[in-house]
């Protein structure tokens, strides 16, 4: 799979209508500053598609975009930001909620995680909720370029524990070099092909 077509639809604070609604959604999800954005843009090579910000806790409303006319990607606030108020993560947790209970179409998540860090307390809620709701989600393990090919192994193994995940399942990813690019495609390419096969 290649993404030929990509574009923004629609930034919202709740989930409800936007244009092309009905097609099958993939969601990303993961801590502030993980690098969800720089992976939407990597994996559309388009530098400007999704707002990048060395601020963390940047997007903080549902991003929505169309990809080959044939899917949405859904850009999730991130989570765990410590400088935002208490409210404020109530919010966002609200938002978040009301997403999964309401997002039919929804197929898979893309939870990212930094590589060189072991999961945090909300990596681990988010995966608990993901397996409680009967979600599908890929562990993206991304800023796989900031350590070496060898390293990689040992810094998979607390992520594995963290999350009930294997290695293998895990797709190590760089939006800087292209790392895990292919690997990805592949695997939204299985989850589109599933979702249409039910």
């Amino acid at each position: 799979m290649e993404i030929k077509t990509a574009e923004f639809i629609t930034s919202m604070a709740d989930y409800g209508n936007f244009r092309g609604k009905g097609l099958p959604q993939i969601a990303v999800a993961g801590k502030s500053n993980v690098g969800k954005s720089t992976m939407i843009n990597s994996l559309c090579r388009q530098n400007k598609l999704a707002r990048t910000s060395a601020t963390p806790g940047k997007t903080r409303l549902l991003n929505v975009f169309l990809l080959n006319g044939s899917f949405h990607l859904i850009d999730l606030p991130g989570y765990g930001f410590a400088k935002v108020d208490k409210k404020e993560k109530e919010r966002w947790g609200v938002m978040m909620q009301n997403y999964f209970e309401q997002a039919e179409e929804l197929e898979h998540v893309l939870c990212l995680v930094d590589i060189r860090h072991e999961p945090t307390q909300d990596d681990i809620q988010m995966n608990r909720f993901l397996r409680e709701m009967g979600i599908p989600f890929t562990v993206i393990a991304t800023k796989a370029d900031k350590i070496s090919r060898g390293a990689r192994s040992k810094q998979l193994a607390p992520i594995c524990r963290a999350l009930l995940v294997q290695p293998w399942e895990i797709i190590c990813y760089s939006g800087e070099d292209g790392t895990g690019r292919p690997e990805l495609l592949h695997k939204i390419e299985e989850i589109l092909a599933t979702g249409i096969e039910r």
